[in-house]
């Protein structure tokens, strides 16, 4: 037995017979998706594209554009996002992965141009607007500035670098603490200055020419005046002018920095008071409840209505996680605020709006719950709640809503897709992007624009026009039909009538459905065990308009439905078919029986329960003819939920033999399917070859969650369990399986697993054709008595459909050039390359005019609100051209040069004559440490008088009115001279300089020794290259001879 196995097995031909499915013929593939993707983390956007990206845990990233365009960017690392930011109007986005590589997309070709991969641990992200530069903080506090390079996009590291002992002042010791955690261009000074806040709390103004730091606050001071170690976890800017900071730290406290905003800083935090106090603090409670302050967005407005949107952490169980205060010049010692309540955390917020010339603009407050979902608040509804809550009447409060899919009230708990429909008309592509264009828009932006969509419903004439016909039942007992040509959901018909007389929603979820398309014949079956049997009228119908939309369908179906038939079963349904030549319906239950019902009645022709140890429920339903030792037998195959397969007969319902067939470790079964073609909904399979010449003639495929089977029919009549052919999964479980065609109409199976693993294998031998992943799928254990998240259905063409939680939609083509969808690029056009012209005045920063936010808020003291200084402006175009010339000098030695410069080894480093200096011998030693401990303000000025006692002497012929200051000056820098003395510091003309000369003809003379060394080595190693050569000359020369 063994050795006849293995002959066998060495007789089949790999990837199965040459009649069977070839690879050639099958590229699984998702086609396009639409809605949000689940997993999702983290939002950006691009206000004038007006482009939104959401990026996953998965390493993808969806964008959504005007007019319902769709995009999905997957990269080749799955690897969520640390920064996505946009390059505006410019169609770039960048994504910092969690492993510190920096993807550069164009979102145009929808392609990933370059990936810049960073050494160190990147910390902060902030793209320069308006310009090609980006600002990366790194979490040891040091900064560098890339470049976009164009045509083709890639990443130029500039020379330029702000390191953290500038920026940052003495730093003891590495730690976290310096990690730079915000880097904030100031906004009317954007290529002159910038801030960095680093997370122990040191806020630093960085003057980009000058390459020096020229205002500090926070830090240290801070920690040790309110005597609470915290971190800074969040910040933004406060002001158009970039003079207000608002920073979050792990506490929950939230501090108001000022910021000059001149080129003068000194005169400005003078006038100002204390460097080291917070110019306002505010309380909204997350202090009490320690909870930390993850994100920070403020919104300008004109007047009154500037605010700020606070988040705490999404770990905490604070029913207070995200509030919005008013914030701006008219700003009062009393807080107002705006708590909004989620039904879960948030992790991202963003605030999107609708188009510029819209009359009544329309922004949108977004939500991303920490579950993936997105939530939308209006807004304008926010801003005028907070203006008007302490009036008489205060409006209603704001109230969120989930964004889903559009036209869906319910969930979808089952569904069908039908692609092989050969008599249909289809409507152009135009008619399709008009369509479209009705569609409510998934985003809510633009939902104030699309009023009216209702009453422009498309005229339904038949099925027949539809090319791809989806059709789904819901929770709530409807059924819609959509037409799925394009890469978004065209509605077209709803069914929501229960009986004749009932044109109610039953509110019970349905379970199964059957449609053929032939006879116009639709059937649904629901929780309850309620069948219902829809007959349609013959088409073409009578056009009117019926969208189906809520409220919109009464009892206008009456042009459509020509009856609907009900019956009641027992259990839930599960399954159902229709014998071709009987018109028997055949349903099976999840309590185990089996019905049968002629369905001109209806009437219950029989009904039969199939017991089972392990657990109840028929899967599928199957009615056959089986050939056996010459005769024709009609049965009824049925397949249970514990992997038993059985014979009934399909005139009686009796069982024709005892025995079923069944593995010996069964497991959850998921499809049970004949292979000879004879389902109702199958293609027209006239053209094949006969399967007469098949060994064995009829096969029965059986699939669960682990193993996959292929029996005989003639053996499952007769009870003989044997598998002709089977596979087992080893590395994940099965959760979904289905049957299709190829071009040649050749059978094929597809596999979809729990991890998103899609495998393609031929039929009958399961061999395996193809495999893929789809990132971002999921698929949980169900709860008992629950219904899925998650609909998956297939067309006999292989096309997959999958709908998660009214959230998303997968499309998936599995055959190679398949092309069954239209305006995939059409949709797909996300950017609008027309508004670099026309939105050019958008992109120059222009003047911001005196007076439009002069702050006065209140300081701790309570001393009265100070207007904000005169701000300077600057040309953009000319800033940046400026800024890269900057930026393309070193302004600070890197690191490779100081380690070059320092000497570590005397046998590792190369020594040449040039190294010794023999310059000016007058150098003084540098002793800033111990001095560092004085005065600041006293030791500053005598050391600027010191610097300036040798011009005066040079000046001292010219003028000689100039003795007296001269004596005063040479006071004074004796005074430098004394106070060194004291602190153990040489003089300035003191020995010093003898001790430095002898220090330095040390270092010469040891530098001299080492070229001596080096010099005697090289030698060395040129004679030993000389002999070697010598000797393989000699042994050339004597093999030669």
């Amino acid at each position: 037995m063994f050795v006849k196995k293995l002959v066998e097995k060495a007789a089949k031909k790999p990837g199965g017979n040459e009649d069977g499915l070839k690879s050639s013929e099958v590229d699984p593939r998702v086609v396009f998706h639409y809605g949000i993707p689940s997993g999702s983390t983290m939002f950006a956007y691009d206000s004038i594209q007006k482009i939104l990206a959401i990026s996953t845990k998965d390493g993808q990233i969806k964008l959504f554009g005007k007019d319902n365009t769709q995009a999905l960017l997957e990269s080749n690392e799955i690897s969520p996002s640390k920064f996505l930011q946009f390059m505006k109007n410019r169609g770039i986005l960048l994504n910092a992965t969690s492993k510190n590589h920096l993807e550069v997309w164009d979102i145009d070709k929808k392609l990933l141009s370059h990936v810049h991969v960073f050494k160190g641990e990147i910390t902060s992200f902030t793209v320069m607007q308006h310009s090609l530069f980006i600002y990366i903080g790194y979490s040891d506090g040091n900064i560098s500035v890339l470049k976009l390079d164009e045509e083709p996009f890639h990443i130029v590291q500039m020379k330029y670098t702000i390191p953290l002992s500038a920026s940052h002042g003495n730093v003891t010791e590495v730690s976290d603490d310096n990690a730079v955690l915000h880097i904030l261009p100031q906004p009317t000074a954007e290529s002159k200055r910038v801030v960095i806040i680093f997370r122990d709390g040191l806020i630093s103004l960085w003057d980009i020419r000058e390459s020096k730091s020229i205002f500090t606050t926070g830090g240290n001071m801070l920690q040790l005046q309110y005597h609470e170690a915290k971190k800074v976890t969040s910040a933004c800017w406060a002001c158009p002018f970039g003079s207000k900071v608002v920073v979050g730290y792990s506490n929950g406290e939230i501090f108001i920095w000022s910021i000059p905003s001149t080129a003068n800083p000194s005169t400005e935090a003078s006038n100002r008071g204390s460097q080291n106090v917070p110019i306002c603090k505010l309380n909204l409670g997350y202090k009490t409840e320690k909870n930390p302050i993850a994100s920070l967005k403020w919104a300008y407005a004109d007047g009154k209505a500037s605010r700020l949107y606070v988040m705490g952490a999404s770990n905490s169980v604070s029913v207070n996680l995200l509030q919005v205060v008013l914030l701006n010049e008219h700003t009062e010692s009393r807080t107002i605020k705006l708590g909004l309540h989620l039904p879960e955390a948030c992790i991202d917020m963003e605030i999107i709006s609708s188009s510029e010339q819209s009359k009544h603009k329309q922004d949108c407050l977004l939500l991303l719950g920490i579950s993936g979902h997105v939530y939308a608040y209006d807004d304008c509804l926010i801003e005028k709640y907070l203006l008007q809550c302490q009036s008489r009447s205060p409006p209603t409060l704001p109230k969120e809503f989930m964004l889903k899919m559009p036209f869906v009230d319910s969930s979808i708990t089952i569904a069908k897709f039908i692609t092989d429909n050969q008599c249909m008309i289809s409507p152009a592509d135009e008619d399709y992007i008009v369509m479209g264009r009705n569609i409510p828009p998934l985003l809510p932006s633009e939902t104030k624009q699309k009023d009216g969509i209702q009453s422009n419903s498309a005229h339904f004439s038949g099925f027949l026009k539809i090319k791809n016909l989806y059709i789904t039942g819901h929770s709530d007992g409807a059924i819609n039909f959509w037409d799925l040509s394009c890469p978004f959901l065209i509605p077209v018909f709803s069914l929501k009538q229960q009986s004749e007389d009932d044109f109610s929603l039953s509110g019970i979820a349905l379970t199964a459905l059957y449609f053929d398309g032939k006879s116009q014949l639709l059937v649904s079956g629901d929780r309850s065990g309620m069948v219902r049997i829809f007959k349609f009228k013959p088409e073409p119908y009578a056009t009117g308009s019926f969208m189906s939309l809520p409220g919109s369908i009464k009892k206008g179906n009456n042009h459509i439905i020509h009856s609907v038939k009900l019956i009641k079963i027992n259990g839930s349904v599960l399954s159902m078919n229709i014998s071709c030549s009987s018109r028997h319906l055949a349903v099976g239950s999840e309590q185990g029986y089996v019905s049968v019902i002629d369905i001109e009645g209806p009437t219950l022709l029989y009904q039969n329960h199939i017991a089972s140890e392990i657990c109840t429920g028929v899967i599928s339903v199957q009615f056959q003819t089986c050939i056996l030792h010459g005769f024709e037998k009609n049965v009824l195959v049925v397949g249970t939920k514990d992997s038993s397969v059985l014979t009934l007969d399909s005139e009686t319902g009796n069982m024709l033999t005892t025995s079923r067939v069944q593995p010996k470790k069964p497991s959850k079964a998921l499809l049970m399917q004949s292979l000879d073609g004879q389902d109702s909904n199958a293609p027209d399979l006239s053209k094949r070859n006969s399967l007469e010449d098949a060994i064995p003639k009829q096969l029965v495929l059986l699939c669960s969650e682990k193993a996959v089977y292929v029996y005989s029919l003639t053996h499952i009549f007769q009870g003989v369990k044997k598998v002709h052919y089977k596979k087992k999964f080893q590395t994940s479980s099965c959760c979904w399986a289905s049957t299709f065609y190829s071009s040649s109409d050749v059978n094929g199976l597809i596999l979809l697993f729990a991890s998103g693993k899609i495998q393609i294998r031929s039929l009958p031998e399961l061999s395996l054709i193809k495999e893929t992943s789809i990132r971002g799928f999921t698929n949980s254990t169900l709860k008992p008595n629950s219904l899925s998240d998650i609909s998956i259905c297939t067309s006999w063409e292989g096309e997959l459909v999958m709908v998660n939680s009214d959230q998303e939609i997968f499309v998936i083509s599995v055959l190679f050039q398949k092309e069954n969808f239209r305006l995939l690029d059409t949709v797909g056009h996300i950017y609008r390359k027309d508004l670099i012209v026309s939105q050019e005045g958008a992109v120059v920063h222009k003047e911001r005019k005196k007076g439009i936010f002069s702050s006065v808020i209140k300081d701790f003291t309570g001393s009265k609100a100070k207007p904000l200084p005169e701000v300077e402006t600057e040309d953009a175009t000319e800033s940046i051209k400026e800024l890269y010339t900057i930026f393309l000098t070193a302004n600070f030695p890197s690191d490779t040069e100081i380690r070059d410069n320092l000497v570590k080894d005397e046998d590792d480093i190369d020594l040449d004559i040039d190294d010794i200096d023999l310059g000016d011998l007058g150098e003084r030693p540098k002793e800033q440490n111990m001095l560092a401990a004085l005065n600041k303000q006293k030791l500053a000025s005598i050391q600027a008088i010191k610097g300036l006692t040798g011009k005066f002497k040079q000046m001292k012929v010219k003028n000689p009115k100039g003795s007296t200051k001269e004596e005063q000056q040479d006071e004074k820098g004796g005074a430098v001279d004394q106070i060194k003395k004291k602190y153990g510091f040489s003089f300035s003309g003191e020995s010093s300089a003898a001790k430095m000369a002898e220090s330095k003809l040390h270092d010469n003379l040891r530098k001299l020794q080492g070229i001596n060394s080096r010099a005697t080595e090289m030698q060395d190693t040129a004679k030993s290259f000389s002999s070697m050569a010598e000797q393989v000359l000699r042994t050339e020369q004597h093999r030669q001879s």
